[in-house]
C-alpha cells in the first residue's frame, strides 16, 4: 500500500491550493512547471504550509474534500 499525503500549498497570490500526491517534492515540480492543476496556470506555488502523510488513496481523497471545505481562517489553524 503507498503512503499518501494531504497537501496545501501557497500559490503567488497569497490563495491555498490543496491536493494529494505520493510523491510531495516530483508534485511541487509538477505545479512549478504547469504540468499539475489548472488552479497554477497564472499563479505560481511558493511553498508547502501543511502536509499530512499515513493515508490511503480513499482516506486521502476524503481529507482532501474536507480541507477544501474549510475557510482561510480554519486552512491557518491547521498550520
Amino acid at each position: 500500500m503507498l503512503n499518501w499525503f494531504v497537501y496545501i500549498i501557497e500559490a503567488s497570490d497569497n490563495k491555498y491550493y490543496t491536493g494529494i500526491t505520493t510523491d510531495l517534492d516530483r508534485r511541487f515540480q509538477q505545479h512549478l512547471t504547469g504540468k499539475g492543476a489548472k488552479f497554477f496556470r497564472g499563479r505560481k506555488p511558493v511553498k508547502f504550509v501543511y502536509t499530512e502523510n499515513n493515508h490511503d488513496r480513499s482516506s486521502a481523497s476524503s481529507r482532501e474534500s474536507q480541507i477544501k471545505t474549510l475557510t482561510r481562517k480554519e486552512k491557518e489553524k491547521l498550520f
